[in-house]
């Protein structure tokens, strides 16, 4: 029998983007901006639950405003998890600053509370404290917020909360992204809804999202003629992929629906499996299961990690090892970093599995079958 290939988390389309897209075209607002992108801004908003948001070319562009936005400058700091995708602190080496790293804890695997707590005691100690902290909600899983703002706010820094993985995640009931001064959501391909590629700063401060939009469309002066006073980008989103965004965001409730599945059908396959564990889910919120991720212990499952992904590449399936740690990266080598060995030790046996939404059973079936016959078929090459 020949089987489709089977992706990580493909794009999921359902059906309204088409006309979408075609009231952008026949209105030939194609680019840039559009009512679209005004219509987009808003929706946004309101679903998450805050006042203001800017469409923007995706969720890097997003947390680099933010950056701006809070005033960085070359030698300051910035505080972030090390256990996340290296976009969540390139935007820091952008503006010259410094990105300190701060270990997961294991709740949740996102930023450790009391590590956070330490290392901003240990910066006004030294009377240097950093000029904001970027929060992670890893893998559609919000971190734990309110002892974060606490510790960020005793000391007065801003926090940018990084949910490009998470729209549609909860903390305590309220949206993610809605918990930090400024919130940035991506809309890639393999995001939960996509915009092909695009991304969203969202805030309640109306200042900060207007000097977004400001900065993301070159920073033209109003004038006649081309002005510019400052450096700009050109990171808004069109008119077009706007349009796909309305749409994607309409559907999200059942993508989420749908990776929730995904959730319980691997759990109920491979929750009891000797050497296998999943990525806790943490009782102050509900994540939106974005991507399921498990350990695979070698000594207690008898194959590693590797030998699974192999065993699933070798049929087709596309699986990942979760994030390598920023502070094992080599373009952070250098970086100041407090703990570190427990996102090492997740790397070290973590692994993304397939979780797109347009899965099947039989698709899930096929998947945990591969997994479970992995020690046989690999020989236990750990």
């Amino acid at each position: 029998m020949t089987y489709k290939r089977i992706y990580l988390s493909p794009p999921h389309m359902s059906g309204e983007e088409l006309t979408m897209v075609k009231e952008a075209l026949a209105s030939n607002w194609i680019a840039p901006l559009g009512p679209h992108v005004d219509a987009f801004e808003k929706e946004v908003a309101e679903f998450v639950g805050v006042r203001h948001a800017a469409a923007l070319s995706s969720g890097t562009a997003a947390i680099h405003l933010g950056l701006r936005l809070l005033g960085l400058k070359p030698g300051e700091e910035v505080l972030c998890p090390t256990f996340t995708f290296s976009a969540s602190a390139n935007p820091i080496l952008y503006e010259g600053g410094k990105p300190v790293f701060i270990d997961s804890e294991s709740a949740s695997w996102n930023m450790d509370p009391s590590l956070l707590r330490d290392e901003l005691d240990a910066c006004a100690a030294r009377r240097r404290l950093p000029s904001a902290a970027i929060v992670v909600d890893l893998y559609g899983q919000c971190a734990d917020y309110d002892p974060i703002l606490e510790a960020c706010g005793r000391y007065g820094v801003p926090v940018i909360q990084d949910s490009a993985e998470a729209i549609g995640a909860t903390y305590k009931a309220r949206m993610a992204g809605a918990q930090g001064r400024l919130g940035a959501f991506s809309f890639n391909g393999n995001k939960i809804i996509t915009t092909s590629g695009g991304g969203m700063l969202v805030s309640d401060e109306e200042e900060l999202i207007e000097r977004a939009r400001f900065l993301a469309t070159q920073a033209r002066d109003p004038a006649p003629h081309y002005q510019h006073s400052t450096v700009g980008f050109n990171y808004r989103m069109s008119n077009v992929l706007a349009g796909i965004g309305r749409a994607q965001l309409r559907a999200l409730p059942e993508r989420i629906a749908a990776r929730r599945r995904n959730f319980e059908a691997y759990r109920a396959a491979l929750g009891a499996v000797q050497g296998i564990e999943f990525m806790p889910l943490a009782s102050h919120g509900e994540g939106n299961f974005w991507l399921t991720c498990i350990t695979i212990d070698p000594a207690r499952f008898g194959a590693s990690r590797e030998d699974v992904r192999l065993a699933l590449q070798a049929h087709k399936i596309e699986s990942r090892p979760v994030w390598k740690p920023l502070h094992l990266q080599p373009v952070f080598a250098g970086s100041r970093m407090r703990g570190g060995d427990f996102a090492a030790s997740v790397f070290a046996l973590g692994l993304c599995l397939p979780s797109g939404s347009s899965l099947s059973s039989a698709d899930l079936e096929r998947i945990c079958e591969l997994i479970l016959a992995t020690p046989h078929s690999s020989g236990g090459r750990y």
